[in-house]
């Protein structure tokens, strides 16, 4: 792994950090495959027996995709591809083998939203900001499958409503709607329940939590299977993206207009 993704195994637990914190953990794209890795391998080397996911700093879990990255994209193809990383590379954590538990705390946004929506299990801090803001920012959007994994743990409505208004849903509002399991004070507490959970869920019966993982996976999976090709290019080939990605990078807010 690089410096921005570290993983590590203590006494049966692997933890992978998301580790760059000066620009709230956003992903790169090196760091997606490399998150899709280890959860592709993390079962078949044996040292770990589940997993936990969280973010390095105390101001994100993950701040979402790295916004420069996006300034390459010229074509269809481009914002095609990039949405069909993204569900791959989320495909990989929800198959993991293993039992994945999100410490969440702090920013997570955009992929970052996306991965913890993708693990078993999230627990939180109480300064967690969840949500999607991309109606506010880029103006691009979330492929079919991302939308059905979001509403099958927050529902279609108010996956819809987080969308639309670009809010942030706040630690109490995540765990009655039963996005996140438990609240906990601050990142530390998070962290070190993180792990106690983790290492409660390797002693369960890794079959059982396999099949149990598949089976809701496939559930989501056949939700999901329409087109949005079209929708994709829609939105990332637009001058709304363009104006929204480079309004971004400036600070400022953007002007959109509908093309």
């Amino acid at each position: 792994m690089s410096d921005e993704l570290l993983y590590e195994v203590r006494d049966g637990v692997g933890f992978v950090t998301f580790n760059r914190p000066q620009a709230r953990n956003a992903l790169t794209f090196a760091m997606y495959e490399g998150l899709a890795e280890i959860c592709a391998s993390a079962a078949d080397k044996g040292e770990a027996k589940a997993l936990v996911f969280q973010g390095a700093g105390d101001k994100a879990f993950a701040a979402g995709t790295d916004i420069a990255q996006f300034r390459d994209f010229k074509t269809p193809e481009d914002a095609i591809q990039y949405e069909q990383k993204i569900d791959r590379v989320l495909t990989a954590v929800e198959r993991c083998p293993l039992p994945t538990v999100a410490a969440l705390a702090g920013a997570c946004t955009g992929g970052g939203a996306g991965i913890a929506a993708a693990c078993d299990i999230r627990i939180a801090a109480r300064d967690l900001k969840f949500g999607f803001p991309i109606a506010r920012t880029l103006g691009n959007c979330l492929s079919a499958m991302n939308l059905a994994r979001l509403s099958a743990l927050m529902g279609a409505g108010r996956a819809r409503e987080v969308i639309f208004t670009s809010r942030l849903v706040g630690a109490e509002e995540a765990f009655a709607a039963g996005l996140v399991t438990e609240l906990l004070d601050d990142k530390a507490a998070v962290e070190a329940r993180a792990a106690e959970l983790a290492a409660q869920l390797a002693g369960q019966a890794p079959l059982t939590l396999k099949a149990t993982k598949e089976a809701l996976r496939r559930l989501t999976a056949a939700a999901a299977e329409v087109e949005d090709e079209d929708l994709i290019v829609l939105c990332y080939t637009s001058a709304d993206f363009r104006e929204g990605l480079e309004a971004f990078l400036a600070k400022r807010k953007p002007e959109w207009k509908g093309r």
